[in-house]
Formats: C-alpha cells, sequence, structure tokens
C-alpha cells in the first residue's frame, strides 16, 4: 500500500487505486499524511476543512469521514502493512511506515543527494525524487489556507530538488540539461531567483549569452513591476559572474573541473554568441599567473584581462591595450538581444542608420536617435543593425534596456554603467560608486575601441549622456518615444524617425508571421487588418498571434473582430505585450495636463485637428494648447504633419478615450512634469 500527496490524493494497492470519496474526506487523509505517527486534534481538522465558519454538525462531518477512511483502509488491506487509524480522545491517529508516503521518500532522496561534492551520484537520486512527482501538491483536497500553505511547501521543496538536479548537471559539465531541467521550472516561477540565476549559468555556458541575460532582465523586471524591488544577490551576483566571465574568455567560460560543456558551440563557431571569429583571433591570451576570476557557475576561473599581479589592484585595461582593434588580453563583450524575429524592410531606415553611424569624417562619435511611436519597431531595428553591422565593430556591442517608458522606475546612469565596466573586464571593486566617475572610467576605457553602444527606451536626454563613449571609432544608436531634442542640440545627434508600416509592408510582415498562403487567400482582409492596425507592427504581430491561435480563421473574420472599437485594443493584445501596455506607459509619463489634452483630443471626429480646435476641445488658452501639442508631438502621441495640422493616430483616440471613461472627465493623469527638455 502506497500514499501519494506529491499530486493528486491517492492511495494504491497493487495496481488498484482505493476509492476516497469527496474532498473532505481526501483531505482529512491528507492532513493525517502530512503528520503521520502524530497525533491530529479534531479542532485542527476543523480548522483545516472550512475556510469559514464551520456548520454546528462540524465534528460529526469530521467523524464521519474517518469512519469511512478505516473502512477504506480496511478494505484494502491496511493491518498486513502495519497500517491504522486510531482515535485517541478527541484527536486521531495514523501510524503506518513512513516510507509508504511517496513525500517522505522524496525527502530521503534529496537529503542522500550531494550536487556539488557526488554529482554523479546526485542525478540518479534526485531524478527518481522528482518522478515521484504527479502534478500539483495536495491535489483534491479543499482550498483553506492550511492546505495551500502545506502544498506551497512542497511545492518549494520540489524547486529546490530541481535547482540542485541543475546544478548536479552543471558540476558534471552536462549544461545542456541542466538549462532544458530548469528551463520549465523558471518559465512556472519567475520570480524564484535562485532558479533563474542557475539558468542564467547554464544558458551561458551552453553559449547561450545572450538568452542568459534576456532572463536578467526579465527577471528584473518582474521583480520591479510585481514586488517593487531590485534583484537579489543570488541573481545579481550570477549576472555579473556572466559578465565578467565574458569580457575574460569570450563569451564561454571554462567548465569546472576541466569538462568539456556539452552541446556548447566553440567561440566564434557559426551561430555562437560573440560574431565568427574566435577570441583567440582577437588578441593573445592573458600571461600566465594572471590573476583570476570565478567563472558563472561559481567553481574554478577564468582570467581576467588586462589583470596584472604584484600591483596595486588589477588593472582593467584603461592604460593598455585599448588601441582598436587587437593587443587586449581577453574578448569584446556581446551582450545584443538576440536579432529580432521575422523582421522585414524598413531597408531605409536601415541604411540611414549606416550612413550616421559609419561616418569618420567628422572625428567624433557619432550618435543616432532611432525615434517613433509606442508599437513602430524601434527596438527592432536598432537591433537589427546592431547584428548586422556588427563586424564593425570588432571591440564588442553593449546593449541596455534604460526602462524609460516601463512600469517601473526609469535605470539609473550608475546602474547601467557598472554593468558595462563589468562587461568590460573592470573587477567589481574597482567600478566607481558615482555615476559621474564611473561615465568617466567608461570612456576612458572605450576611448581607442572600436566599439558600438545600444541605449534602448530611453526617456530623456539626461539619463543618456553619462553612457556615451567618447571615442571617435565608437559609436552610439538611442531608441526613444521622444526625439530627444537636447541630444540633437548639445551632442549633435542624428534622428532615425520611424514611420508606420504600409500596406505591402504591413501584408508582408503578415505573412512572415503567418505563411504567405494564408495571407494570400484574402489581401483585401490583410490590407484592412494593416489599417486596423494602424500599421504598427507590435499591433500586427499581436493581430498576427491571435490567428496563429485560431487557425481555422480566416483573415476576414478577425478584421470584423477588430471593427468593434470596444473591443480592438483587447484584441490587440498577446499575454503581457500589445499596443495598450505600449500607449499606458507613453501616457504615464505625461504631466497631468497633458494627459487631459491628449484626452480631449481623442473626442475628435475623424482625428484630424489644428491648435484651436483642440483649445476649444481642451478648454484650455491658446499658448497653453501649443505648448501641450508641442510636447504630445516630441512623443509620437500626435503628428504634426504640417504647419498648425495635427493627427492622432485610431489607437491612441481609442486608448485615450478607454483611459477617460475608466477614470473620469479629463483622463488619467501621467506623472511627468510635462516640460520639454
Amino acid at each position: 500500500m502506497e500514499f501519494s500527496l506529491l499530486g493528486p490524493i491517492a492511495v494504491t494497492t497493487g495496481s488498484a487505486e482505493l476509492s476516497l470519496g469527496p474532498a473532505k474526506r481526501r483531505s482529512v487523509l491528507a492532513l493525517l499524511l502530512l503528520q503521520p505517527n502524530t497525533t491530529v486534534p479534531l479542532e485542527q481538522l476543523i480548522d483545516s476543512l472550512w475556510e469559514d465558519e464551520p456548520p454546528e454538525h462540524a465534528r460529526t462531518v469530521v467523524q464521519g469521514h474517518v469512519s469511512r477512511l478505516r473502512a477504506t483502509l480496511a478494505e484494502g488491506g491496511a493491518e498486513a502493512y502495519g497500517i491504522e487509524l486510531t482515535t485517541h480522545g478527541s484527536a486521531y491517529l495514523l501510524r503506518l511506515p513512513e516510507e509508504l508516503i511517496d513525500a517522505h521518500r522524496f525527502g530521503e532522496l534529496v537529503a542522500l543527494a550531494r550536487p556539488e561534492a557526488a554529482p554523479g551520484d546526485a542525478v540518479p537520486l534526485l531524478r527518481e525524487a522528482l518522478g515521484l512527482w504527479h502534478g500539483p501538491a495536495l491535489t483534491g483536497t479543499v482550498t483553506s489556507p492550511p492546505f495551500a500553505a502545506a502544498a506551497h511547501a512542497l511545492e518549494e521543496r520540489r524547486l529546490t530538488a530541481v535547482e540542485a538536479l541543475g546544478r548536479a548537471h552543471g558540476a558534471l559539465g552536462e549544461h545542456e540539461q541542466a538549462a532544458a531541467i530548469l528551463y520549465s521550472a523558471a518559465v512556472n516561477n519567475p520570480l524564484r531567483e535562485g532558479l533563474i540565476a542557475g539558468l542564467m549559468r547554464a544558458l551561458f555556458r551552453t553559449g547561450r549569452q545572450s538568452d542568459a541575460l534576456e532572463w536578467f532582465h526579465r527577471t528584473r523586471r518582474l521583480l520591479n513591476e510585481e514586488l517593487g524591488v531590485d534583484p537579489g544577490e543570488r541573481l545579481r551576483g550570477a549576472y555579473e559572474e556572466i559578465l565578467r566571465a565574458e569580457a575574460a574568455g569570450g563569451g564561454r567560460a571554462k567548465p569546472a573541473g576541466g569538462a568539456r560543456t556539452a552541446g556548447a558551440a566553440p567561440a566564434g563557431a557559426a551561430g555562437a554568441p560573440g560574431g565568427s571569429r574566435s577570441a583567440a583571433d582577437r588578441g593573445p591570451r592573458p600571461v600566465a599567473g594572471a590573476d583570476r576570476g570565478p567563472v558563472p557557475d561559481g567553481t574554478g576561473t577564468v582570467d581576467v584581462p588586462g589583470a596584472v599581479p604584484g600591483g596595486d589592484g588589477a588593472r582593467t585595461g584603461a592604460t593598455e591595450g585599448t588601441r582598436a582593434g587587437s593587443g587586449r588580453a581577453g574578448a569584446a563583450p556581446r551582450l545584443l538581444p538576440r536579432a529580432p524575429a521575422r523582421f522585414l524592410g524598413r531597408e531605409q531606415e536601415l541604411a540611414a542608420l549606416t550612413a550616421v553611424l559609419t561616418d569618420g569624417g567628422t572625428g567624433e562619435s557619432p550618435l543616432a536617435v532611432v525615434a517613433g511611436p509606442a508599437g513602430v519597431g524601434k527596438t527592432a531595428c536598432a537591433v537589427q543593425w546592431a547584428h548586422l553591422r556588427a563586424d564593425a565593430f570588432p571591440d564588442g556591442q553593449l546593449f541596455a534596456d534604460l526602462r524609460g517608458f516601463g512600469e517601473g522606475d526609469e535605470a539609473a546612469p550608475a546602474e547601467i554603467l557598472r554593468d558595462f565596466l563589468l562587461a568590460l573586464g573592470t573587477p567589481p571593486e574597482r567600478v566607481p560608486g558615482s555615476a559621474q566617475a564611473a561615465s568617466a572610467l567608461f570612456r576612458s576605457l572605450v576611448a581607442e575601441r572600436r566599439l558600438l553602444v545600444v541605449l534602448d527606451n530611453a526617456r530623456s536626454s539626461a539619463q543618456v549622456r553619462p553612457l556615451l563613449p567618447g571615442g571617435p571609432h565608437c559609436a552610439t544608436v538611442v531608441t526613444s518615444r521622444s526625439r530627444l531634442d537636447g541630444l540633437v542640440a548639445t551632442d549633435c545627434a542624428r534622428p532615425v524617425g520611424l514611420q508606420t508600416l504600409g500596406h505591402e509592408e504591413g501584408a508582408a510582415l503578415l505573412g512572415a508571421m503567418l505563411g504567405p498562403e494564408r495571407v494570400a487567400e484574402d489581401p483585401a482582409a490583410a490590407r484592412e487588418l494593416v489599417d486596423l492596425c494602424d500599421g504598427l507592427p507590435l499591433a500586427l504581430r499581436a493581430a498576427a498571434a491571435q490567428l496563429t491561435a485560431r487557425p481555422r480563421w480566416r483573415l476576414a473574420r478577425l478584421a470584423a473582430a477588430l471593427r468593434d472599437e470596444r473591443r480592438r485594443l483587447a484584441l490587440l493584445s498577446a499575454e503581457d505585450t500589445g499596443i495598450a501596455a505600449a500607449l499606458r506607459m507613453s501616457v504615464a509619463r505625461l504631466s497631468a495636463d497633458d494627459a487631459q489634452l491628449l484626452s480631449a483630443l481623442a473626442t475628435s471626429a475623424d482625428g484630424h485637428l489644428n491648435a484651436s480646435l483642440a483649445a476649444a476641445l481642451a478648454g484650455y488658452d491658446p499658448e497653453r494648447t501649443q505648448d501641450g501639442l508641442d510636447r504630445l508631438a516630441e512623443m509620437h502621441l500626435v503628428d504634426e504633419e504640417a504647419t498648425d495640422v495635427y493627427t492622432i493616430s485610431t489607437l491612441t483616440q481609442l486608448f485615450a478615450r478607454d483611459e477617460r471613461g475608466e477614470s473620469g472627465e479629463g483622463g488619467k493623469h501621467g506623472t511627468g512634469d510635462g516640460s520639454k527638455e
């Protein structure tokens, strides 16, 4: 006879499963199994079975369930297994060998496993332990707080075992297996920092550095949005270890104990992070005896570039080996996200970026600002160009999400500079604490390098300036929903505007997402979808996601659904992304006056208006209205087509109307100060 708590509550004898009856009876058995060979008071059973006030006859109900359980166990031959359910006054005792309970066997197997000391033995032990699970713990019990707490405690033990199994595989050099095991658990537990840290290390050790860093940034955003906290020591430690190891080892740290990394592509192999050349091609290796630092799994060492033993601390390469191209120990950081999927078109914009960022005639560090409305594809365009032109920047590519338009706080320059300096090989203890000092060190380190810096999602020029490199061989791409006129004025930034897609480009994007045959079935519906999505790539991708989830739908059916303006924004969303979420982040940065002006503009019949009409709709004086329109145009929430001719897109209108309806007249007020740069 065996008892199951790690999944549905069950009792099996041989190949047969005993019938346990309703949820409350299963819950009584579960509580007794959670405390085997221990008396459980009747009052505890009552409190656990009823979340609200128990009925007057609760004692009788519990006694009845215990009586039926005793009979069921007896029918299954409990006595032969040494199992007995007895009454002790106003308490009950389930006496049995504890090894008959799956949760007990699970705990024993996990306790025997030593993932670091004996990983070869730990792997089969932990796999056997995790194989005892058949679903969420305590399935089939009542949904009261005591059972929820008990189920949570068991789930914590399971996740701890998953993390231990990942470490055991990592210690054996089986990093692909470690990543596969940790991935599914991380997807279901996105705020568990220890689990994410283990997955990041495993991904890095398989050569998937961009995926590892993407997990960090995703988790950091979730922690900020859900809990209002920053990453803890374990998650931050894993991130910094990866940055240091990447700077030292070319995107791939050495496996612990000299084991070969399973499934990891050699540095510089096709498809491996870090481009097409190996670290050895870029410059000499560090000399023997150089100081060494930790690798991302917390064991072993990697060479730190530019470190000199016996001096006043490690040198970071600011004084030696900073000449462009070669001569430095270590390898170039490659922090770009993965190239955007199904990227199409934008030939003119990509050509404009090439013209701006590869112009060496000025002797200055070129700077481009990719600006446009929410959802137009600014990040995708910048990252695509960076991947296409990576070979022009052999000393590395740095990337940072400045979080200028997000639910949490924008990224502080000191935070980004720390990440950059670590990626460039600076030991953590030598990273300055102030943004001003860190910025000076950053510019010094990259002064003679051929380096690309991509600063995504900037809110203001002031946020960007400390992050700009100073060398003539460095180039910077900034993306923002704001025009960042301040950078144009003080830093000679060259704007590269992104417009919405036309019918042909929009239909091509749908074809790339859905397959050209599906779009070819109804080209008129495809054109209508482009119009209903305002030509925004984000909205079109969300529409494609809706159609992918509904393979029997024709494009015309979704177009018909999107014609309903009350449903359009909801349909143009996919989980945590969508046009409404993107617009919400833009509006949240507006001042109260500008948010109210936008809400008033949304009532325009056709979305076309001038300053006089806008003033009448908002009830503002002309000067106040003109200033507000200028700021909204700078944020790409309205478009100034010609002098005193403004348009507001349909989707922006729908969003502003929804916000106006939810929050009353005047709409939701933003938190910004509304001032121009």
